[in-house]
């Protein structure tokens, strides 16, 4: 059993640190992935780079404008053929070089579960490993798991792509959060790889950018799960926060 990989790039205006996430896809041990590329016509030095691995037999690449990282990650999935679609922001990476091998590996049985999911290491610019995400993967993961919050990164969730709908675009900053737990409504066989997949890149998201996205992620919890619970489940949120401050006051 050897799965197709469909792992998925979208750019734009990524020249400082695409080239990190090039390479290490194109240079995974494991010969059965499809790597796409999708830029929403950058007009840095992004597609420069892009094309020194034009002819690499297993990359796939365009460049147009589009309405933001959700459409152009629409428009890649429409171009995966493989058996998981795998998504890794420009600048974040794979694990290691052997990533994809160990975890094709890895899988037990003869049928392919409809969602792998790992761990998330986080990096900095010069691909320094800082620690590992505070967010730990829950042994056993559905679709209500997220109600705690995005238990998983993307980067290190795929699913077959059957069960993969489209981005929602009416969000700008969270739709990847709907998208991981409407994967997850239709999966039966979720499997733990006990796996670091990929390396994410701290980022310096703005306050507000944050803060939009944290009320984005609040209206994705009311509508699948609920008002009433989301609401008691973020006071206590808040009530945890309180007290772990104060703690912390006290301790200092």
């Amino acid at each position: 059993m050897k799965p197709l990989f469909s792992i998925i790039t979208v750019t734009f205006n990524a020249e400082a640190f695409v080239e990190k996430t090039i390479l290490s896809v194109l240079g995974q041990t494991y010969p059965d992935i499809e790597y796409i590329l999708i830029d929403g016509a950058s007009t840095d030095g992004t597609m420069e780079i892009v094309k020194k691995y034009k002819d690499h037999p297993h990359f796939v690449w365009k460049s147009e404008p589009d309405n933001g990282l959700y459409d152009a990650m629409n428009k890649a999935m429409k171009l995966a053929t493989g058996d998981y679609i795998w998504f890794i922001n420009a600048g974040d990476t794979l694990h290691s070089l052997t990533t994809v091998e160990q975890l094709a590996e890895s899988i037990p049985g003869k049928l392919l579960p409809d969602v792998i999911y790992g761990e998330t290491a986080i990096i900095d610019e010069t691909g320094k490993k800082l620690g590992m995400r505070r967010l730990k993967t829950p042994e056993r993961l559905t679709w209500k798991s997220f109600r705690m919050g995005m238990l998983v990164c993307h980067q290190s969730f795929m699913v077959r792509p059957n069960l993969a709908p489209e981005f929602d675009l009416t969000y700008s900053r969270s739709s990847d959060f709907d998208w991981c737990v409407n994967c997850l409504k239709g999966a039966d066989d979720i499997y733990n790889s006990h796996m670091i997949l990929s390396n994410f890149l701290q980022g310096g998201m703005s306050t507000t950018q944050r803060k939009e996205s944290l009320k984005e992620r609040f209206q994705i919890m009311k509508k699948h799960y609920g008002i009433v619970p989301v609401t008691l489940l973020h006071l206590w949120f808040a009530i945890r926060f309180y007290f772990a401050k104060m703690t912390r006051g006290q301790v200092d």
